[in-house]
């Protein structure tokens, strides 16, 4: 998924008698973002379970698609880590690694790995939103704006947060389509031209690890949209609890996306939310 690594682990050895290992490198079918890097250091586990790295050459350098490391200690065995940073080009393709190391004596060794089919979902995570302030959210842009923002991306902003403490009604966090009765929107004065009819289901206990990132092992991935029907949907979702969420689909039929609650706060009227987000067309 754009944003996250794969990671490799790549061993490689020459016989002793041979010589030593000079260099190694991997060259991506497609470049990799920023933070791609090769280990400039071979690991072993002690007796107590520990990884234990031993520097035998300098930093990586990628240049393009390739990540190179030189070796400066006298070895003829290694294994080194690869990340590599899913890069936003590589949305919905696939992406494919060859694995190379030579030796002092001239010889090649290449090995390659995939391709691996890169999700053409992708994320915003930890967005702080708040009542009455930065309360408005874009799917489209994964953002979120105060009112004067909102009016100028009016046509981007699908939902509305709010916080209310009302009498007899478990309205508390809520997550509402800018189109919904007015009764969802108590107090709020929708910025000129915000009126998206966003579609809205209700989530519990969707404990997304990529959104959440706690212990739960559950991933939301590219079939889970393809497969999402708003047929029942309404275009409210009221008292949202922390690890909760919604699933929306926007007004356009763009975008499928899921929202993940984070965290809220009663006392600042605030929340934290996370997004994963699905191009429909």
């Amino acid at each position: 998924m754009v944003g996250l690594n794969l990671e490799f682990a790549y061993a490689m050895a020459v016989p002793q008698s041979e010589g030593s290992i000079v260099s190694a490198n991997v060259v991506a079918s497609i470049a990799g973002a920023a933070g791609t890097y090769l280990e400039n250091k071979s690991y072993y586990t002690n007796g107590s379970g520990q990884d234990i790295g031993i520097a035998i050459g300098d930093p990586s350098v990628t240049t393009d698609a390739k990540t190179e490391v030189v070796f400066t200690r006298d070895t003829c065995a290694a294994t080194l880590r690869y990340y590599y940073k899913i890069p936003a080009e590589a949305i919905g393709s696939t992406v494919s690694f060859t694995f190379s190391a030579t030796s002092s004596n001239g010889q090649t060794v290449t090995y390659k790995m995939g391709p691996y089919t890169v999700a053409k979902m992708d994320m915003a995570l930890d967005l702080a939103v708040k009542d009455n302030d930065v309360s408005y959210i874009s799917i489209e842009n994964m953002t979120v704006y105060n009112a004067t923002d909102a009016a100028l991306n009016a046509d981007k902003i699908d939902l509305v947060y709010l916080y209310r403490s009302i009498t007899g009604i478990s309205f508390n966090h809520s997550l509402v389509a800018p189109a919904t009765n007015p009764e969802y929107l108590p107090g709020i004065t929708l910025p000129t031209g915000v009126s998206n009819d966003t579609k809205i289901l209700k989530a519990w206990s969707l404990r997304d690890r990529h959104l959440a990132r706690l212990q739960y092992g559950v991933y939301i991935d590219d079939l889970d949209f393809e497969k999402l029907s708003f047929d029942a949907a309404s275009n409210f979702a009221i008292n949202l609890k922390a690890e909760a969420g919604i699933w929306v689909g926007t007004a356009n039929g763009k975008y499928k996306a899921y929202v993940y609650v984070n965290s809220v706060n009663n006392t600042t009227k605030s929340a934290v939310i996370s997004i994963k987000r699905y191009m429909v067309n």
